[in-house]
C-alpha cells in the first residue's frame, strides 16, 4: 500500500464519484481505477460497491476511512518533524481563531509571512464549540479564543491576556463619553447582540442576574456586519474589548456591577506534536502590540 493510493481512496471516498474525483486529482479515470483496484487486491476485499449510476462504500471501505484518514495525518506529522529537525520553517500551519481574536491577528500574520514566505497559513474562522471540535480531531494546530466555562479535558489552555466585556456604540452616541455603564442602564437601550453561542454572548449570559431585561432587537453570528451595524445606528451591542481593536469609529464602555474577566488563550492538544512554524508564531503573537495592549503586564506599565 503506497500513500498515493491512500489518497486516491480518500478522494473517491469524499466525492463517491470516480470521474469526479480523477479531474481533482488530476489524474486519468482508468488510473485512477486502476489504483483503487490494486488497493482492493490487496486487502482481498471490495472497497466501494460500482453500478452505473453510484459509487458507495463497503463495510470494509467505511473501515478504511477512518484508518486512511489517521495514517496521512500521522506521514504529515512525521514529514513535518523532519522538517522541524532541519530547523526549516515550511509546510502549513492551521489556525483556529473566534470572531473575536480577529482584529488581533492581523499584525502577527503579516509579520509572521514577512519572516517565512515558505509556511503557508490556513486561518479557519468559527464558533469556539466548533474549532474545539476541529482541534480534538487534528483539523487545526491550535485555537485562539477565549478560555471555555468548562474545563477540555484534552486541551491545554494558555493564558496570552486578560479581556472585559464592553457596551459598544458609535462614537456620535450619547453613551459614547459615559466612563462606565450598567446592566440596569443598558435596558434602556435597544441592542444589536451577537448570536447565541458566540462568547461574548455567553459571559454576558453569565453575568445576567435576576430580572435582567436586555431589549435585544436584533442577533448576529457575523461580528464585522455587527460593528458595521452600530456605526450607522443608534443601537448598542455588547462584545469583548478586543473584537473592537484598532475599530474606527465606534467607542467601547466598560460594563459595571458585575465580573466579565475573561482569558485570551491559545488552546492546543494535550501531548500533541508542536511544529516549529506554530512556536514561532505563538512567539511573534504574544509580542505583538494587540496582544500587549490587553496583557495583565501591559497594565502595569
Amino acid at each position: 500500500m503506497e500513500l498515493r493510493q491512500v489518497r486516491y481512496f480518500l478522494k473517491v471516498a469524499e466525492v463517491l464519484n470516480f470521474s469526479e474525483a480523477a479531474k481533482a486529482l488530476f489524474i486519468t479515470q482508468s488510473t485512477l481505477s486502476q489504483q483503487i483496484k490494486q488497493l482492493e487486491n490487496e486487502f482481498d476485499t471490495l472497497l466501494f460497491e460500482r453500478n452505473s449510476h453510484e459509487v458507495a462504500l463497503t463495510e470494509a471501505g467505511s473501515e478504511l476511512l477512518v484508518l486512511a484518514k489517521k495514517l496521512l495525518k500521522n506521514a504529515a506529522e512525521c514529514e513535518q518533524r523532519m522538517q522541524d529537525l532541519k530547523g526549516v520553517l515550511v509546510g502549513d500551519l492551521n489556525i483556529g481563531v473566534t470572531f473575536t481574536f480577529s482584529p488581533l491577528l492581523t499584525e502577527t500574520v503579516v509579520e509572521f509571512q514577512k519572516l517565512y514566505p515558505n509556511v503557508r497559513l490556513n486561518v479557519f474562522y468559527k464558533t469556539m464549540s466548533e474549532l474545539m471540535e476541529m482541534l480534538l480531531h487534528r483539523e487545526v494546530d491550535f485555537v485562539l479564543a477565549f478560555r471555555p466555562t468548562s474545563e477540555q479535558e484534552h486541551i491545554d489552555s494558555h493564558v496570552l491576556f486578560s479581556n472585559e466585556l464592553v457596551a459598544v456604540v458609535n462614537e456620535r452616541h450619547p453613551l459614547a463619553q459615559h466612563s462606565s455603564i450598567t446592566l440596569k442602564e443598558l435596558e434602556l437601550y435597544d441592542l444589536a447582540m451577537p448570536a447565541m453561542g458566540l462568547q461574548a454572548r455567553n459571559s454576558l449570559n453569565d453575568m445576567m442576574i435576576g430580572d435582567s431585561q436586555l431589549k435585544i432587537t436584533l442577533e448576529m453570528n457575523d461580528v464585522n456586519i455587527l460593528l458595521k451595524l452600530i456605526r450607522q445606528s443608534k443601537l448598542v451591542t455588547v462584545l469583548a474589548e478586543a473584537s473592537i481593536h484598532d475599530e474606527e469609529g465606534v467607542v467601547g464602555i466598560p460594563l459595571e456591577g458585575a465580573k466579565s474577566n475573561m482569558e485570551g488563550c491559545i488552546h492546543t492538544l494535550k501531548q500533541s506534536y508542536v511544529k516549529n512554524s506554530a512556536r514561532e508564531f505563538y512567539r511573534l503573537l504574544s509580542r505583538s502590540r494587540a496582544i500587549m495592549k490587553y496583557s495583565s503586564l501591559a497594565r502595569l506599565l
